[in-house]
């Protein structure tokens, strides 16, 4: 394929260079330490932490107990992302799990996690939040009664398709935007917890009285509170899928993730500690949506703006999904894993636009279709196994290959007690309550064989495959990428 000649500047960020006679494309590196702390921590805040509360406190039973469940998530999600912050210093390419897994354990396992990602797992988790936005963005509009359902999927659809746009135009605009929206969401974070602390000074305490009265102590009501926790801890590892846009990603990715995990865990923790102060233990179960009923508890009048807050938190949320999901298409299109024209960057704007565009194409399908919902209960299933797979991929460079070059270490107990984590969280509903849901979801995976033998192994790619990626070379004017050469 062929492309136009631009001319190569002196610029730090130019993405272009010449060598050997032919002009190499690649990604700007953009994503600085604010950036990076903004994708953790605005992917992190979705709408998680303004819904799951009641639904942690109802399977732990008490107050004190579901507190603990939200630091140790915190915890937990704060070793991961420490792991994969070693990882990201030793492999230095974008896609997170999944070159992770292909430069460790080889191109099957690695193309089963592109195949389950790229078309069920990142666009269903993109929908899933697109129609958390829209629920809240239109809740307004239809006081008293619930919202339509046509117009909550046109609400959601118009928002994945702004959101392809804005990430296929600029990756700066991309993360400008992500700063923005952060910033908005902590600031709503912190009208709750500054709320929660007048509360308590006012005398307030009732609900903190005898905590640990009724906790429950059964293995699978821990780890169904886990699984609500964790998801709205989802998002530690999004940096490690744009490692080559990262500056100084040595330096930036560690860092960035010892800012953003700890500052989002303190944050969830004391937003729960001002639901707990505004209502008893009974109204938060008994409340569809505990921010809500927060907020009209507390601000009165202006509770519209906890509404307004939620629905700037889940935009954000789905903006930093997007973003790092179009990179997973990106990268395993690279390595031959998908079409070749998702490997592809546009040649002015320097953005994934192929990759993107199909992310979206897939999420729209998964919001019209509506039959999603029952696979998206089961995401953390799905997330845990690979993560497990990448986190022991760790563990075995760390024993057999302590010789490579890696500019941060983690202490080896901290991925064990990730990969234990992750083996309890993927075995315990399987042993404890089996679900035919997770029989599909293990069926969908292994499905990728039939695809991995004839097209990616041996190859046999029809000819008119050829014919098509050459014309939508030229009608979205994109070409071939290389790997930054750090």
């Amino acid at each position: 394929s062929t492309m136009r000649k631009r001319e190569t500047t002196d610029s730090p960020h130019s993405s272009t260079d010449l060598s050997e006679g032919k002009e190499k494309l690649r990604l700007k590196q953009e994503v600085g330490l604010i950036s990076g702390v903004s994708l953790i921590a605005g992917t992190m805040i979705g709408s998680g932490i303004f819904m799951s509360p009641e639904w942690v406190l109802h399977h732990m039973g008490s107050p004190a107990s579901s507190l603990l469940i939200w630091a140790a998530c915190g915890l937990l999600a704060m070793f991961g992302a420490l792991s994969y912050a070693e990882l990201g210093t030793i492999i230095k390419e974008s896609g997170g799990e999944y070159i992770y897994i292909l430069r460790t354990f080889g191109s099957f396992p690695a193309f089963l996690f592109a195949y389950t990602s790229v078309i069920l797992v990142r666009p269903a988790g993109l929908a899933a939040v697109c129609l958390s936005f829209a629920e809240y963005a239109i809740a307004p509009f239809y006081p008293g009664c619930s919202s339509p359902q046509v117009v909550i999927k046109c609400t959601a659809a118009a928002c994945i398709l702004l959101l392809t746009i804005i990430n296929c135009l600029n990756v700066r605009l991309a993360t400008s935007i992500m700063n923005i929206f952060t910033a908005a969401k902590l600031l709503a974070l912190l009208v709750i917890v500054v709320g929660g602390l007048v509360l308590l000074a006012k005398g307030q305490t009732q609900s903190f009285q005898n905590a640990f009265q009724n906790t429950t102590a059964g293995i699978r009501a821990v780890g169904v509170a886990f699984y609500q926790g964790l998801w709205s801890y989802d998002g530690w590892n999004n940096l490690n899928y744009v490692t080559e846009e990262l500056k100084k990603p040595e330096v930036t990715l560690p860092r960035a993730v010892m800012i953003a995990i700890p500052l989002v865990t303190c944050l969830y923790l004391l937003v729960n500690v001002s639901y707990l102060a505004a209502m008893t233990p009974s109204e938060v179960l008994s409340s569809g949506a505990v921010a809500v009923t927060w907020g009209d508890k507390v601000l009165g009048s202006w509770a519209w703006l906890i509404s307004l807050s939620v629905a700037l938190s889940t935009f954000g949320s789905s903006n930093g999904t997007f973003f790092s999901g179009g990179r997973v298409c990106y990268i395993a299109a690279r390595e031959g894993h998908m079409p070749d024209i998702l490997s592809m960057a546009h040649v002015r704007c320097l953005t994934p636009s192929p990759a993107l565009l199909f992310t979206s194409a897939m999420s729209l399908i998964m919001i019209i279709s509506g039959s999603f919902t029952s696979i998206v209960n089961f995401f953390s299933f799905i997330a845990w196994l690979f993560y497990g797979m990448t986190i022991s991929g760790l563990l075995y460079l760390k024993i057999k290959k302590p010789e490579l070059p890696r500019s941060y270490k983690v202490p080896i107990i901290i991925p064990i007690i990730v990969l234990m984590a992750s083996v309890y969280l993927v075995l315990a509903p399987i042993i404890d309550q089996p679900q035919i849901e997770i029989f599909y979801i293990v069926l969908f995976i292994f499905s990728g064989i039939i695809l991995y033998f004839p097209l990616v192994r041996f190859k046999c790619h029809p000819r008119f495959l050829q014919r098509v990626t050459l014309h939508l070379q030229l009608f979205l004017e994109v070409a071939p990428t290389t790997r930054d050469a750090n």
